[in-house]
């Protein structure tokens, strides 16, 4: 199925590409056709209008180029460029301007069609000459020396044909002299265009400091340069069509007076031209990167001019014939066809507008004589050389290189296409680079990939997942295999609460789940390595694991069949801080603080150059991600892939993430299938096309090094709630805040909907309500958190433009005001069921909403939760009676213009298209009943669950000192290693960016946070109660005694089929830790009082935004209220449209509740609709380019294809899954997974993918 989409998509591309560049040549040389002088389509007096046609095809890509760029000069920082380069680039674009406009305007009018054709070929002679100097300079032996000399001479070679042709036919016709000598010269003037293609090269290889500036200088002003070419191009045109009408004695006043019959075919022609230009240039650029680039735009493009030739020459030939053989035998040479027919234009051949234009086009070969070979040949032969000296000018596009997603800007030299010369521009504008051995090598940079778990409580089931996709990496990017040298990877797990004590043990034990973890390493790596029939050929004995002590806790490392590592870390809660923020905290500043920058302060040390360290790990940080992910987390190597891709293409995207399936079985999941189906669909798209992501979920999301490691991103995110927002805020949603950390630096966050990954789903009702109940506060903090600093970010930020917030800000209000609507459904369907009055029903409809969140500020949460189930039953009921209640009217009224009905067979239709619009989710549109029928539940009564228990906080763990007995480090064995490590992790990390913080978010500001600043630790997420016990009390025991017993020797005697052995921490890296826990991640204490003090803000809290949040509601009802009270005054009349879409007479009167109910929803959705369409394409450009770049893994066993995975269970119960059922969860066969989406830029090709 795969292949067959691949294949159908660029058979499409292909076609499309060929009859785009073959409608805009055709069009294009119609309109020269109609500027002859013999022109009988149009009167004579009209050439003018043609010739302002040609002026438009000319200039109207400068126009649309001096547009973007003065509206990002508008919203972006523009550099503007020293006087010597805006000298250079307008003089190169005054050329440009002039050769185009006398070679067509002037020179092209008075050729024949076979010239005009060919000659267009011809703008490739300068290319080619300095194709020639480039590789010459370059003082390597290239193969592109021989085509490059080549086309250039065969281009001089058409040249002397045409000159011969046309001035030896009539020597003594001076304007026939001078038509030929402006076609040439105006031919050679516009191959200028491409200069900048060869200039970057002759500035790279030359010693010229002048030169070098002045390239980088191009390079970056291109915006405010763009904007003065493109003026003065548009003026050049202009002045030159403005200047040649009456030179020529033709009168500019028939602009004004044009009949109806020739507007009609002018507006055609030109319309059919501008479009099929800018069309072609987009499915180009399209073909380019679903690498297609020999097939889909090569080949096509070569094949375009030949057509185009046919397209003409066919019918003349054709013509000429008939009328021969109409004459009976009579004989006539093709002078005297000329005579008698086009010009006298027999009324026979005339009936319509198609024989007029070949007859205007068989008047411009009239001036030759095709009787004559000689003619003919010279004809043919110049037409012959300038289209092979295209073809090889071209052929190093052959052998050129494209990325998986290549960016135009990389891929094409100018930003623009040319309409007169649609195949020339686009092939001769692709980048020409000369390989040689350091340009492959700094090419080819190596991306450091850290897979990064968290884990606590998952089952059995759920950690078989994320190892099994782990060990599928392994075998997907081998360590050990230099073909795929180009992502290399370590995976870190890092396991919270891993041990327990265990009497008469000196030392602790992990606890069931911890061993769980270590029996599924153990498995997965023998069925893998039994997978793979090459392992025990150069493999004959699994490599030995190895298990270290740590400051935190244990450390067990396996290395995979295929050379990868993984490394789990076991946590102990009374050594270092634990939950998942604190974890994330924990490898953030072990990976990017330790392992990335230890080795560049060890060499800053040795005395090599500063400079030339910072910019090495610049370049480090910049391919160095986090693939941050839950403990039941499953996916396939190429979704991960898919999210390097975006890292790697676009330096300011600093995270992505992936479409995220949930799983599991029962009503409680279809309801969140079809929610997250909707939710990435529609609203993920909408945020990634028109500005940036908002939330980059941790369950499968890569982040980039550079932006973690930026100002006020990692640095405070380690930061720990002190205020009752805080731990709203921050603990309630770490993924959100850290996106919006990200967001406020200025990086850009993405949406990549074909990189699939699974995840656990609450299945049970309380568990959904608890879930939500900790998103749904954190969501709405976190964007009023981003509304709040609306100006400084769109300045920061590209993607995220005012306009952009603008539509943020009606997506929260809609959110907010969601329990209001919810109650205008309900109202209007009262109204139709019972038969009352709407304001009666509106009261009704309130009243239960009113009782429940009564009941919320005073019953316990699982109380409220077993009303809210209750209630839900009950209104599930009502939507059904809602439902049948439109339909019910639609009958009644017999009308589909009603409210109700308009919206809903709109909503109906808009899901439906993006379902078929992703064919591998279809189904998922039959949980969208059960969808519907939740939406109260959903988005009223969760919704007030959630606001009104936003106090609670405690995710039912708690985080405090160790208890008596505990195994805890000694003080004074403590102290004298914290007093040793604390210069070196101070010496580390005052070099490294990401120990940065501030509370302001200045727009160029760097703050420092000194050590004496970091606020003294308290207590988090304690508002349970916890007890805090004295430290005289807890039992001080050396951390690194051996005990009869312990995890180590625990771990060895459970491990039959994987050996372990032990192994010691670094010192450096051992004291890392101890200044670490110290400094971040030391375990809370416990203080009551601070508790009951916390308590009560987030009590207040809670009472504040629940007052703010309901009277917003309120205000709402009340407004819609009042305007129901003055219907009349408000109502909206339309005009009655029965089932056959036809007008009864009467008039339908929409009330205020149905009209307010409209507004709300009616304009996001379809806002979301378009842009999923937009999105959906660059799915398809970037998943067909990926199949046709990686690799086709091998498929496993057949034994191992006949399992299926192993089925999800709830997070509150351990599996007793077999290691039977395990081995058959190993299946490879999801590795081609479901296609998804994914997307590129909008408008901006920078990859910014901003609106604004």
């Amino acid at each position: 199925m795969i292949k067959l989409l691949k294949i159908i998509s660029l058979s499409v591309i292909a076609v499309v590409v060929f009859g785009l560049a073959l409608c805009s040549k055709v069009s294009f040389l119609l309109l020269i056709t109609l500027s002859n002088e013999g022109t009988k389509t149009l009167p004579d007096e009209m050439r003018p209008v043609a010739l302002l046609c040609i002026g438009c095809v000319l200039i109207i890509s400068s126009v649309f180029l001096f547009l973007k760029s003065f509206w990002k000069a508008c919203y972006k920082t523009s550099k503007l460029p020293k006087k010597s380069t805006i000298a250079l680039v307008l003089f190169f674009e005054f050329l440009v301007a002039m050769g185009a406009a006398i070679l067509t305007i002037v020179a092209m009018p008075h050729l024949d069609i076979v010239t005009n054709v060919t000659i267009l070929n011809s703008v490739a002679v300068l290319s080619a000459l300095l194709q020639v100097i480039t590789q010459c300079t370059a003082k390597q032996t290239n193969r592109y020396l021989v085509p490059s000399i080549t086309a250039f001479l065969l281009i001089l070679l058409g040249y002397v044909l045409f000159l011969v042709l046309y001035i030896m036919k009539d020597p003594t016709d001076i304007k026939t002299i001078i038509w030929v000598g402006l076609a040439v010269g105006g031919s050679f003037l516009m191959s200028f265009n491409w200069w900048e293609n060869y200039f970057r090269l002759i500035s790279e290889k030359t010693k010229s400091i002048f030169l070098k500036a002045l390239c980088r200088d191009v390079k970056t002003c291109q915006n405010m340069l763009q904007i003065l070419s493109s003026m003065l191009r548009i003026a050049v045109t202009a002045g030159v069509l403005g200047a040649y009408v009456p030179l020529d004695k033709m009168d500019w006043k028939i602009v004004t007076s044009i009949p109806s019959r020739e507007t009609k075919i002018i507006a055609i022609i030109i319309g059919v031209q501008l479009i099929s230009s800018a069309l072609c240039h987009w499915f180009s650029v399209v073909a380019c990167k679903m690498h297609a680039l020999r097939r889909c735009f090569i080949l096509p493009l070569y094949l375009a001019s030949l057509a185009v030739m046919v397209l003409f020459v066919v019918p003349v030939i054709v013509y000429y014939q008939d009328y021969r053989t109409n004459l009976n035998g009579t004989t006539i040479s093709f002078t005297g066809y000329c005579n008698e027919v086009v010009d006298g234009r027999n009324q026979s051949l005339n009936g319509s507008v198609f024989p007029g234009l070949v007859l205007d086009v068989t008047h411009t070969l009239c001036f030759l004589d095709m009787s004559k070979i000689t003619d003919i040949g010279f004809l043919t032969g110049s037409a012959v050389s300038w289209w092979l000296g295209l073809v090889l000018a071209t052929l190093h596009l052959w052998y050129l290189n494209v990325s998986r997603i290549q960016r135009t800007q990389d891929l094409f030299v100018r930003r623009v296409f040319e309409g007169a010369f649609i195949e020339q521009s686009l092939l001769l504008n692709t980048r020409f680079d000369i390989q040689t051995k350091n340009r492959r090598k700094e090419s080819s940079n190596t991306a450091m990939l850290y897979l990064c778990g968290t884990m606590w409580h998952e089952t059995y089931a759920e950690m078989m997942n994320i190892i099994i996709s782990i060990f599928r990496l392994d075998k997907y990017r081998p360590k050990i295999d230099r073909k795929f040298n180009d992502v290399t990877f370590e995976t870190h797990i890092y396991f919270d609460d891993a041990f327990k004590h265990v009497k008469g043990s000196r030392g602790n034990h992990l606890n069931s789940y911890a061993e769980d973890l270590v029996k599924i390493l153990t498995e997965v790596y023998g069925i893998f390595t039994n997978i793979d029939d090459k392992f025990f050929k150069h493999n004959k004995q699994v490599p030995m694991q190895k298990i270290i002590r740590t400051p935190y806790g244990g450390r067990l490392v396996v290395t995979m069949p295929h050379g990868n590592v993984i490394i789990v870390h076991f946590k102990d809660k009374d050594l270092i801080r634990h939950k998942k923020r604190w974890s994330q905290v924990m490898y953030l500043y072990y990976l990017l603080g330790w392992k990335l920058m230890t080795k560049y302060y060890a060499r800053l040390k040795k005395g090599e150059d500063k400079a030339e360290l910072t910019a090495e790990l610049q370049r480090e940080k910049q391919n160095t991600y986090i693939l941050a992910l839950d403990g039941d987390t499953d996916f396939q190597p190429h979704a991960l892939m898919l999210l390097i891709d975006r890292l790697k293409m676009y330096p300011r995207v600093g995270a992505v993430c992936g479409r995220i399936h949930p799983t599991g079985s029962g009503p409680a999941v279809w309801f969140q299938k079809f929610e997250y189906a909707v939710s990435h669909w529609l609203q993920k798209t909408a945020e990634h096309v028109i500005g940036c992501v908002l939330c980059s979920p941790g369950c499968f999301s890569l982040f980039r090094a550079a932006a973690l490691m930026d100002d006020n991103v990692m640095k405070k995110y380690a930061t720990k709630s002190t205020e009752a927002s805080h731990y709203i805020q921050y603990d309630q949603g770490e993924d959100r805040w850290l996106c919006t950390l990200l967001l406020k630096q200025g990086w850009r966050v993405e949406y990549n909907a074909a990189a699939d990954a699974y995840t656990n789903a609450p299945e049970d009702f309380k568990e959904l309500y608890n879930q939500r109940r900790r998103w749904g506060p954190s969501t709405l903090a976190n964007v009023v958190d981003l509304l709040g600093s609306t100006s400084i970010i769109s300045k920061r930020n590209p993607s995220m433009s005012k306009l952009f917030m603008f539509y943020q800000l009606f997506a929260i209000t809609s959110a907010i005001l969601a329990p209001a609507t919810i109650c205008l459904l309900i109202a209007g369907s009262l109204t139709f069921v019972i038969d009352i009055d709407s304001n009666v029903a509106l009261v009704l409809a309130v009243i239960p909403p009113i009782i429940y969140l009564a009941l919320c500020f005073k019953l316990k949460s699982d109380t409220q939760i077993t009303i809210a189930g209750v209630m839900s039953i009950i209104y599930a009921f009502l939507m059904l009676v809602v439902s049948m209640s439109i339909i019910g009217s639609m009958v009644e009224d017999e009308t589909i213009l009603t409210p109700s009905s308009i919206f809903v067979i709109g909503m109906a239709t808009i899901y439906v298209i993006t379902a078929i619009m992703h064919p591998q989710e279809i189904q998922l549109v039959f949980h969208g009943f059960l969808y519907i029928l939740c939406i109260p539940s959903a988005y009223l009564l969760l919704t007030i669950y959630s606001m009104a228990n936003m106090n609670n906080v405690s995710w039912g763990t708690r985080e405090s000192k160790p208890t008596s007995g505990a195994a805890t480090p000694d003080p004074v064995a403590m102290q004298t290693k914290t007093q040793r490590a604390k210069s070196t992790f101070q010496r580390y990390f005052s070099w490294c960016k990401c120990c940065k913080k501030s509370n302001q978010l200045p727009v160029n500001q760097e703050v420092l946070i000194t050590e004496s600043q970091q606020p003294e630790l308290q207590p988090q997420n304690t508002i349970v109660g916890d007890e805090r016990i004295p430290e005289e009390q807890t039992q001080a025991e050396p951390l690194f005694d051996s005990p009869i017993q312990c995890f180590v020797t625990q771990l060895q005697d459970m491990s039959t089929d994987m050996q372990l052995e032990e192994d010691s921490l670094d010192k450096e890296e051992e004291e890392f830790f101890i200044e670490l826990q110290k400094k971040y991640l030391e375990p809370l204490q416990d203080d009551k009082e601070r508790q009951k003090t916390m308590s009560n803000d987030l009590r207040e809290l809670r009472n504040k935004i629940n007052f703010a949040f309901f009277i917003m509601n309120a205000l709402w009802l009340v407004a819609t209220f009042t305007m129901q009270l003055f219907g009349a005054s408000f109502s909206i009349v339309l005009p009655k449209v029965d089932f056959d879409l036809e007008t009864t007479g009467e008039d339908v009167i929409i009330d205020p509740i149905a009209f307010m109910f409209i507004l709300g929803f009616a304009l996001s959705v379809v806002i979301q609709f378009l842009t999923m369409f937009y999105h959906r394409i660059y799915t398809l450009i970037h998943y067909v380019a990926f199949l046709d770049t990686e690799p086709n893994e091998k498929k496993p066993e057949p034994l191992y294809l006949e399992g299926k995975k192993a089925k999800p269970q709830s997070s509150d119960s351990v599996s007793d899954t077999s290691a039977d059922s395990v081995s058959d969860s190993v299946s490879d066969s999801e590795v081609g997974s479901e296609f998804e989406e994914s997307e590129d830029e909008f408008f901006d090709e920078s990859g910014n993918g901003t609106m604004v």
